[in-house]
């Protein structure tokens, strides 16, 4: 914002008015997606050109292992962040890893750099499954997130993960909630116990729940599940 310095008198002014601050609501500037050239990456950032424009995106290691090579063509699905001393773009591969980035965020104590560390260390279905299943110790493995913080995530998002879609791009077989202590939540459990990995299990249960029937048993549930899991 440029000011007018006048040596007119005081009391006089010359040209406009000038213009008061104006605030940039979010959904007024968001870019939604961008299709372009991977041109650059770093640690935690990439910039995407876009018709000779290059777009600096920040983005989880994920999102970062999942855009190819430098040269090659990509396509991320941004948020734009705007507060009063910053703006940046932050860049997912998948519209569900976006989702899940914004529901983080909502929690408080999760800013965007906390956000991006969750979703890199663990992939969407794990964040779902971890938030319905009220298993904080998962969460807690992204760096920078402690017990605390990560019990309040998974307590504050336990009713809302069945909400967003589990899997790539908003898919997935496993989008119905497991609330902890349902038979499916002890199920996954178990099958984790048994050393499937958590999106694995979980979507071996998802899958055996739907063939059985919303009243199956937990045993009924792991022993249709472990053969599901089994062949992955």
């Amino acid at each position: 914002m440029c000011s007018i310095l006048s040596d007119s008198p005081r009391g006089t002014r010359r040209g406009p008015p000038l213009a008061k601050p104006v605030r940039i609501r979010q959904e007024q500037a968001m870019i939604a997606k961008l299709k372009g050239l991977l041109d650059e990456t770093g640690a935690d950032w990439a910039v995407i050109d876009v018709a000779g424009v290059g777009y600096l995106v920040h983005c989880s290691a994920r999102t970062l292992a999942a855009l190819g090579e430098v040269g090659e063509a990509c396509t991320v699905f941004t948020d734009l962040q705007i507060s009063e001393n910053d703006m940046r773009l932050l860049g997912f591969a998948e519209g569900s890893e976006r989702d899940w980035f914004r529901l983080l965020t909502q929690v408080q104590g999760v800013g965007s750099k906390v956000g991006l560390a969750i979703l890199s260390a663990l992939s969407t279905a794990e964040v779902q499954t971890a938030c319905a299943s009220g298993d904080a110790a998962m969460i807690a493995r992204a760096n920078g997130v402690g017990p605390k913080l990560a019990g309040r995530i998974v307590n504050e998002l336990k009713d809302k993960a069945g909400a967003l879609p589990f899997g790539p791009d908003g898919g997935g077989v496993g989008a119905a909630v497991m609330p902890a202590g349902s038979a499916s939540a002890d199920a996954v459990s178990a099958l984790q116990n048994l050393g499937f990995k958590p999106a694995i299990a979980a979507d071996a249960v998802a899958r055996a729940q739907r063939e059985l029937g919303a009243n199956a048993s937990e045993s009924d549930l792991i022993r249709v599940a472990l053969k599901s899991a089994a062949g992955r």
